[in-house]
């Protein structure tokens, strides 16, 4: 795992720039750096080794005829075959890196390429004779790609942190992506919240030429159910997809562990993995908080070591700032603080790790996905769901009112993801400036397009599978496991498991069918039958256990006054007032620590903002 920067050379002291924007990101390989650098071009690589741990792995790494450079960020899983495809072709190898793969790959195949590969990836190629900069970002989005366009000058990186260095960039908040923030958690569109600086979305590539920028989709997510095979024949088919997965995402020079929480996802990675060492962090004693307990009870079971951690109040809060510099943007995703601390303990004793990240998403395992169709009430015409739902809206909101308003929506107009934190009603009022953000449903629009004849259920995973993964689920996981030069692998987002999960029926993948014993599991259904089948039998309450996440407890932390002060002054601050609206803000505070409402998630998107605000416009990039 890596970290590359990038930019059109059109400065004097280029090697000077490409060396400071290298050492911003120097938590993303400590090991070794390198660069190239010529009239056109300056490229600039921090490495973490992880196979051929030699020197001979460092990068950049040039052609045979010195045509080609690259530098690369990331792990190809099936690099050694498509090795042993290219030197049959003739090419030959100077080093045992996947990095020599993709250029001699690239000089074969071009961008086609990229549908051979099988791993997470970003990478830049510059081809001297052309003058010519291919880029390229992973299936999913696994490994991030960011690019800024400052006048005539072009930067791309791993991280926007590194752009802060260059003598062109201008740095200008996107007040339109605040906007859009407020109700998502996070920046749900391709721009950042700095102007002119844009992230390339996953399965993409980019060519830039003589000041010429395309990018083009090369790949893309097809549900397609195949209703031949019955339900135990896709459980196996799970079982050896996975456990093939698995096996390739533990390629490396170096020891590989796991993460593991009480759920059934890094359960069955643990498992199925092998690893010698687990890692779990916590809150408190409170089982709601802490998953500690059934981690430890998990390893002892599959005769494994367990490393855990329980996160004091004081770490938590006293981590928002570095979280929020690590993380570039701002995310109000609560857990992302849990996943820095649990790779943290990780970091201390090797350096890959893997984790359960992406089987909600492709399997279907939100609890949400449960929604569709789950009541008798769904059987009810559309037309008269509808009107209930426009009545029950002019009432004051509350859990039973709140069902019909939801029932009454089609899917396209009350799903945006996994987070709904404020209305564009909500945020307007709140918001003192005004922007130009679009509504929500013109952003997640062009998804629910490409799935139109699709069920509830497979809409609602494309979407997550292209909003809510990337732009929350991987952010945080690459960030905070690179924040501890550590690597993070992700077995289940791999293009063989997505290409049998894009045709596992909707009946496999969510249920509603609690006649028996099997039936119970709503969720991620034959998913869950595969972990049990595959898990030692003392273990296999896990696979039924309820979804929890990294649960973190800021909803008791928020009423207590110590916390409740530090959010208040921030929300009284200068800086929040050249946002928000203070009156608004301090009542979902107040509302909130006098029991009135459950505000927690909505103050802590406001919150996280201005901390990440704090960090990069008021202290330049320092926490």
């Amino acid at each position: 795992m890596c970290g590359i920067v990038g930019f059109t050379n059109d400065i004097d002291n280029s090697n000077e720039v490409i060396e400071k924007m290298m050492d911003k990101i120097r938590h993303r390989g400590p090991d070794a750096a390198g660069k190239y650098v010529d009239e056109k071009i300056a490229l600039g690589h921090r490495r973490l080794s992880i196979i051929d741990v030699s020197s001979q792995g460092d990068q950049p790494i040039f052609s045979e005829d010195n045509s080609l450079v690259i530098v690369f960020n990331g792990e190809i899983y099936n690099y050694q075959i498509l090795r042993n495809q290219l030197i049959e072709a003739g090419y030959k190898f100077k080093t045992k890196t996947d990095t020599e793969v993709l250029l001699y790959g690239y000089m074969e195949f071009g961008e086609k390429l990229l549908n051979k590969l099988r791993g997470m990836f970003s990478f830049l190629i510059w081809d001297k004779n052309k003058e010519e900069l291919f880029g390229a970002r992973d299936f999913f989005g696994i490994k991030p790609m960011y690019y800024a366009i400052m006048g005539n000058t072009y930067m791309f990186g791993s991280e926007i942190k590194s752009f802060l260095e260059h003598p062109s960039f201008v740095k200008e908040i996107n007040t339109s992506v605040l906007e859009s923030y407020l109700t998502f958690q996070y920046s749900p569109t391709n721009e950042t919240f700095f102007k002119n600086v844009y992230k390339l979305p996953p399965a993409h590539y980019f060519k830039y030429k003589n000041g010429s920028f395309k990018i083009k989709r090369y790949w893309d997510v097809r549900f397609h159910a195949d209703n031949t095979p019955d339900l135990n024949q896709w459980v196996n088919k799970i079982s050896d997809t996975f456990h093939n997965s698995v096996e390739a995402h533990k390629i490396a020079d170096v020891e590989v562990g796991s993460f593991l929480s009480s759920g059934v996802d890094s359960s069955y990675v643990a498992a199925v993995a092998d690893v010698d060492k687990t890692f779990t962090v916590g809150f408190g004693k409170d089982e709601k908080y802490n998953e500690i307990g059934w981690a430890k009870e998990f390893s002892k079971a599959i005769g494994k070591e367990n490393t855990s951690k329980i996160i004091s109040p004081e770490e938590y809060w006293e981590s928002l700032s570095m979280i929020q510099y690590h993380m570039d943007e701002p995310l109000a995703d609560p857990a992302a603080v849990a996943l820095y601390f649990v790779c943290n303990i990780a970091s201390e004793k090797l350096k890959v790790v893997l984790s359960g990240e992406g089987a909600d998403e492709i399997f279907g395992g939100y609890n949400v996905y449960s929604d569709p169709d789950g009541t008798l009430y769904d059987k009810l015409p559309r037309a008269v769901k509808r009107g209930i739902g426009t009545l029950a809206s002019k009432l004051p909101a509350k859990r039973g009112v709140n069902f019909f308003v939801r029932k009454g929506k089609d899917v396209e107009e009350r799903f945006i993801g996994n987070a709904y934190m404020f209305t564009p009603e909500e945020r307007k009022s709140l918001l003192r400036i005004k922007t130009s953000a679009p509504d929500p449903t013109a952003i997640t629009k062009p998804f629910y397009d490409n799935v139109k004849s699709k069920d509830d259920v497979t809409k609602m995973q494309y979407l997550d599978l292209h909003l809510w993964m990337a732009g929350d689920i991987l952010l945080k996981a690459d960030k905070m496991s690179m924040a501890n030069s550590l690597e993070l692998r992700v077995p289940f987002l791999d293009k063989e498991v997505m290409k049998l999960a894009e045709k596992i029926p909707t009946k496999y993948r969510v249920t509603h069918d609690k006649g028996t014993d099997e039936t119970k599991y709503i969720t991620k259904y034959a998913m869950r039958l595969a972990a049990k089948k595959d898990t030692p039998r003392q273990t296999a309450k896990t696979a039924a256990k309820k979804k929890l996440g990294f649960p973190v407890p800021i909803r008791v932390w928020l009423k207590e006054d110590k916390y409740y002060n530090i959010v208040r002054e921030a929300f009284e601050s200068d800086s929040s007032k050249q946002f928000f609206n203070t009156t608004p803000l301090i009542k979902l505070l107040d509302d909130h620590k006098s029991g009135k409402a459950d505000n927690s998630r909505k103050i802590w998107t406001v919150y996280i903002f201005l901390i990440w605000y704090k960090v990069y416009f008021e202290n330049n990039g320092i926490y």
